[in-house]
């Protein structure tokens, strides 16, 4: 069960393009920081204009796991975004579903408050509950100081604070989910990798993703065809990933740069997240039936 743990945090936390956490491979060769048109250094902080989202946004995914050709309906995961005037409130549901309960039980919450200046967290929550494991972590994020603060354990009454050195430009797991939804790839050539820079779990991780340019169109089932553009982080090979193995991310190809599917490989069976309901969002998305 700890395979199907592992799948669903994984497509919790890999939603828009990038993660795959600890099963990232660290790329130490990228250029930071990124320079396209839509991120900018300003004074030791890294800031990024939001084109792409607004308040009132809302997209859900369903999530499948396939074992031996057969694909189970596992779960669901929710984004939602909330417009609290200097920032933005960022969160993230994701459940399984009562019939897949007995199997391995999940409920896990993620949240993030962003500066709507520089599209940086402030304040970062994750409360997980994934079979018998569970953890709440509260980071503050102090830039200042460049520290963040967090407030780890179990459970939020057995939390201890614990602190650790962070760069200015540092990310969380769901900021840098919209962040990157507003790099503009208009002068990327495929194969070209972009450098992202993530606090979780007590540390910071140096990621990286392919971009794998635009792709054909991808029917998804009660919502149409969509023009893609392909994304693929870098998996390493070991309990749930094979040598070889590539996760790739299917984004539209449009203005509201929205992912819509999530598929990669495990040691044992494949799993896949696909978008299936979406509202709020700041341009109208457009498909052929």
């Amino acid at each position: 069960m700890r395979k199907l743990q592992t799948n669903f945090y994984s497509i919790i936390t890999t939603l828009s393009l990038f993660l795959m956490l600890g099963d990232l491979v660290p790329d130490t060769d990228v250029k930071r920081p990124l320079t396209t048109k839509s991120v900018a250094p300003a004074e030791n902080v890294c800031t990024t204009q939001n084109n792409t989202f607004q308040g009132g946004e809302e997209v859900t995914y369903k999530m499948y796991y396939n074992w031996k050709f057969v694909w189970v309906s596992a779960g669901e995961v929710t984004f939602r975004v909330k417009d609290l005037g200097n920032q933005y409130h960022l969160s993230a549901v994701g459940r399984t579903y009562r019939s897949y309960d007995p199997f391995f039980k999940v409920r896990d919450t993620y949240e993030c408050y962003v500066d709507k200046q520089t599209m940086l967290p402030t304040v970062s929550i994750r409360d997980v509950e994934e079979g018998k494991y569970r953890i709440y972590d509260k980071v503050t994020f102090d830039r200042n100081r460049k520290v963040a603060k967090s407030l780890r354990g179990k459970s939020k009454e057995t939390a201890e604070v614990t602190e650790y050195p962070i760069d200015n430009c540092i990310h969380d797991i769901l900021s840098i989910i919209y962040f990157a939804r507003n790099v503009d790839f208009a002068d990327m050539k495929p194969g070209e990798k972009i450098p992202i820079d993530l606090f979780m779990d007590k540390k910071t991780w140096p990621l990286s993703v392919t971009y794998g340019g635009h792709e054909e169109q991808k029917r998804i089932k009660g919502n149409g065809k969509f023009n893609t553009m392909v994304f693929s982080p870098q998996l390493i090979s070991g309990e749930y990933f094979k040598e070889g193995d590539e996760m790739k991310v299917y984004v539209s190809d449009d203005k509201n740069r929205l992912p819509l599917i999530i598929e990669s490989p495990l040691s044992v069976g494949y799993v896949k997240a696909v978008i299936k309901d979406y509202k709020g969002l700041k341009y109208e998305m457009t498909a052929d039936l």
